[in-house]
């Protein structure tokens, strides 16, 4: 018989978030106590600017007040500060937190980074916005795919030296192409289902190899290289982990067609770089469009950034002005499936940090 929580659950607003959406929060059950304090909270600078103006800066009373509002709630709506450091602080001071939703869909990263060992990790709960992301995501990497087969990048190139070339490349078709998606999750079905309409036939990967429809071909990572000797095109949307860490290296870049088209709108640390550098050069990769890298921001002497083959997006590509919109009702979804004592979907893994 389920468990119908009855008692009063505080949640507290850490990171800023628009009035009309905490009043959303407030009406999930009579019994939510909702703590939002604007003025401790640092303005957004653009949309879902989670993490707020950096120049923003409490009073050591304002500081105090802010901690003290977390420290009343059982369930927090962002990490503190939006910060590992604040998350670990948080661990010690509040023993009352039974769960935190973070605003990244990566959010193991920050609750790895955190520091807290696994008793502490197992006294609550973290849930990412895994999925909210996943349609900006998967328009960005559709984006990829048709920029590196139209050859984007060069009429770029071109048009900047107002070249109109004698001879004329002739461009590769999407539709009957082959796209090997690395991660069959929220944002890599996406991604097929999009490729689908284009017309590509998909195959891709998954931690648990099973039938999925519409995909030709299900494989685990020891079957990429498969996977990858027939494919024109691949959108990897892994997340960073000890299992995915540089998963793109030699072997892998050199197991995949001449001319490929390379999407990563995963994590930065799942290639490695140097490898897809010397796949540019050598012709592996004919393109490579790029939102996520292994050291970010991407440092000014990074060959990257000046590739004539690769396009550089500054891990914006999952923003969109309906972010807050979404994640705020996959909070409150999944706040009520916690007052009704259900399970909680998207939960960190405190041991891998999946």
């Amino acid at each position: 018989m389920m468990n119908i929580m009855t008692t009063q659950t505080t949640v507290a607003i850490a990171v800023p978030l628009e009035a009309e959406l905490v009043d959303r929060i407030r009406a999930v059950d009579p019994t939510v106590t909702v703590l939002h304090e604007p003025d401790l909270l640092p303005p957004e600078r653009f949309p879902a600017d989670h993490s707020g103006d950096p120049d923003f800066k409490r009073t050591s009373e304002q500081e105090e007040q802010y901690w003290d509002m977390l420290n009343k709630a059982e369930v927090l709506y962002g990490l503190p500060n939006e910060s590992p450091a604040g998350l670990a602080r948080i661990a010690r001071e509040n023993p009352r937190l039974q769960w935190v939703h973070a605003m990244a869909a990566g959010a193991g990263g920050a609750v790895k980074a955190s520091g807290l060992d696994l008793e502490a990790l197992r006294k609550f709960k973290v849930t990412t916005s895994a999925g909210v992301h996943a349609l900006p995501l998967a328009e960005f990497a559709a984006l990829g795919i048709l920029n590196g087969f139209k050859r984007s990048g060069e009429l770029v190139q071109d048009q900047a030296a107002k070249v109109w070339p004698e001879l004329r490349t002739p461009a590769r078709l999407v539709s009957g192409s082959t796209l090997v998606v690395t991660g069959l999750g929220e944002i890599g079905l996406e991604t097929a289902r999009i490729a689908r309409a284009l017309g590509m036939k998909v195959s891709g990967t998954k931690r648990t190899v099973e039938p999925i429809e519409g995909i030709d071909e299900v494989a685990d990572n020891d079957g990429l290289d498969g996977l990858l000797a027939t494919a024109d095109a691949v959108v990897n949307t892994l997340p960073g982990t000890p299992f995915t860490e540089k998963l793109f290296n030699r072997d892998v870049f050199a197991a995949m067609k001449p001319g490929t088209v390379f999407v990563n709108v995963g994590r930065g640390t799942v290639v490695d770089e140097d490898a897809l550098l010397e796949a540019l050069n050598n012709g592996q990769v004919s393109y490579a469009c790029l939102d996520v890298f292994a050291v970010e921001p991407l440092p000014a002497d990074s060959p990257l950034w000046d590739h004539p083959k690769v396009l550089v997006s500054p891990h914006t590509s999952a923003l969109s002005a309906a972010e807050n919109r979404l994640i705020a009702e996959r909070f409150c979804s999944n706040l009520r499936a916690f007052l009704d004592g259900g399970d909680l979907p998207h939960l960190v893994d405190p041991v891998h940090f999946y």
